[in-house]
């Protein structure tokens, strides 16, 4: 995977209940990202994880500060690091299995 890198995020605002995991989906699909997106437990914030070439995560990120029409992104904390492969599509998490190979991994946001 020569020129991929992982970019992790943390979106706060009104994130939750207006698709926008979904809008991260199909962000990241057209611009052929692996990784999750995952509401986070204490509301209000969104996690994405996402691998791929730069200049792809650069467009992602752009759309996350932008959000789809209904929510209201207040800030993102991102942060770069190596892939880690551990991803084989982009999904939606619905709730973060204890045994998920990327559970192994410190994420710094």
């Amino acid at each position: 995977m020569t020129g991929e890198v992982s970019l992790q995020a943390v979106v706060q605002g009104r994130v939750q209940g207006v698709s926008f995991r979904y809008f991260v989906v199909r962000r990241a699909l057209s611009l052929d990202l692996t990784g999750y997106v995952y509401n986070l437990p204490e509301g209000g914030s969104v996690e994405v994880v996402a691998e791929g070439g730069r200049e792809s995560l650069e467009e992602l990120l752009r759309h996350l500060n932008k959000g789809p029409v209904r929510s209201a992104v207040q800030q993102v904390d991102a942060s770069w690091t190596e892939p880690t492969e551990a991803f084989q599509d982009f999904r939606v998490v619905y709730r973060m299995p204890v045994d998920a190979p990327w559970n192994n991994i410190s994420w710094t946001v």
